[in-house]
């Protein structure tokens, strides 16, 4: 049985699948502005919602941490970028295939 987690490297701009301690897959993600940054800490996913509409791309993950999440974007250019109010920004290419290793109560780790 998987032991899927989620770190979030936010320096790297990065986001890692990890099952156990080994790195599944790694994709580039979009962060908070420096006046809006994206919170440092252990959160876990409480929600996953299709097609949520506005900016959020084709799908979210809710964390922990209410009002922030990872999720699609409409504006695939923000990749990489401090460009969020604070959440976790993805291709909806690489959210979709993530939802499908990711499943309510998965620990995500945000560090610097």
């Amino acid at each position: 049985m998987p032991n899927y987690r989620i770190i979030v490297d936010i320096s790297d701009r990065k986001l890692f699948l990890l099952d156990g301690n080994k790195v599944i897959r790694g994709y580039p993600v979009g962060i908070g502005k420096i006046v809006t940054a994206t919170p440092i800490g252990r959160f876990k996913i409480v929600n996953k919602a299709p097609n949520p509409g506005g900016p959020y791309g084709v799908l979210w993950m809710g964390l922990s941490k209410k009002h922030y999440g990872i999720h699609g974007t409409n504006d695939p250019s923000s990749i990489g970028k401090r460009v969020s109010k604070g959440c976790i920004r993805m291709h909806n290419h690489d959210i979709i295939e993530l939802s499908k290793f990711v499943r309510i109560g998965t620990i995500v780790d945000i560090r610097q």
